[in-house]
């Protein structure tokens, strides 16, 4: 499975384990199993479902890339969850990343060459709005703070970095730790929440940022999914911050679906990821509707807050 690179063991331009890794962690190559295609009949079940192929099998976000039906270089995903995963299809080519970002397989269908991706992980996004839930409580349901974000026109000035663990892609800052910045006394519940909603659309450009760097490719849109992708609010910011279209698919288990058309292909349900493109299908679309100006002003800004969680831990 080319999934298991996760263990840093496989050499991404081989598909096959590292002997220098191997050598290093002393691990035996005859203790880890074959690595096999993301789409192949892998055995069939037994019990109730015996004979069933046994078929299909894509990590978590790599999953999501695919169902998403990102199958062209320079496609973007961004599941929201309690992190942002990220991903960007970069086509037959290794990218090494020079700007903080992952390079990883995508996908390799049956023996046709594999496809790779850049991958960029935000540690908090969905948990921020958890801890304003539970630790501050805010409101009772995470739903709300769409509604209680919407109270307001704006955050106020202030901007809020949820670096609780450090900062991930693109900095891969450990001593970084979260700050509010620009509190003013009329600031109130709804610039709060509003302000953790706009971190995660923050975060997210900067990743997107760091991959059009690495790849030299420009996006066109962000397929979105995940439980944060309901807040409208947050999606149209996202738009807004990104001034590219964001666009959300009717079906938004995008990771279950992933699996399940490699499985497809893998028994020939599927004739080709032309067929399942076409099966993919949109379901709500935000476009841009900020100015550039107000785009680069409130982007500084966040920048400039960014700065100001630098070396706190020791």
């Amino acid at each position: 499975m080319y999934q298991c690179l996760s263990y840093l063991l496989m050499d991404l331009n081989t598909l096959d384990w590292d002997d220098a890794m191997l050598s290093t962690l002393n691990i035996p190559r005859n203790m880890l199993p074959e690595i096999k295609p993301s789409a192949s009949v892998y055995g069939t079940a037994k019990g109730i479902v015996s004979g069933v192929p046994v078929a299909g099998i894509l990590g978590d976000q790599q999953a999501a890339l695919f169902g998403q039906a990102c199958y062209g270089p320079g496609e973007v995903k961004n599941t929201y969850g309690t992190g942002c995963f990220m991903l960007m299809n970069t086509g037959h080519e290794v990218v090494p990343s020079e700007c903080g970002l992952l390079t990883t397989v995508g996908y390799k269908i049956g023996g046709h060459e594999a496809v790779y991706a850049l991958e960029g992980s935000i540690a908090i996004t969905g948990a921020l709005v958890q801890w304003l839930r539970d630790n501050l409580r805010m409101f009772e349901d995470s739903k709300e703070i769409e509604t209680l974000a919407n109270t307001v026109d704006d955050t106020g000035g202030i901007y809020f970095v949820p670096a609780f663990s450090g900062l991930f892609a693109p900095y891969w800052r450990s001593d970084a730790r979260g700050v509010i910045v620009g509190l003013t006394r009329y600031i109130n519940r709804g610039h709060i929440a509003r302000a953790a909603l706009e971190a995660t659309a923050y975060q997210t450009r900067e990743v997107l940022d760091a991959m059009e760097a690495d790849s030299n490719v420009k996006f066109r849109n962000l397929k979105v999914d995940g439980g944060m992708v309901v807040n409208s609010l947050l999606m149209q910011f996202q738009a807004d911050i990104l001034n590219v279209p964001v666009v959300r698919p009717k079906v938004s288990e995008t990771t279950a679906l992933g699996s399940s058309y490699a499985a497809g292909l893998a028994v020939g349900f599927w004739k080709d990821v032309n067929a399942l493109r076409n099966n993919w299908h949109e379901g709500e679309r935000w476009s841009p509707e900020m100015s550039q100006e107000d785009r680069e002003e409130k982007f500084n800004g966040w920048k400039k807050a960014v700065s100001r969680t630098f070396n706190w831990a020791e």
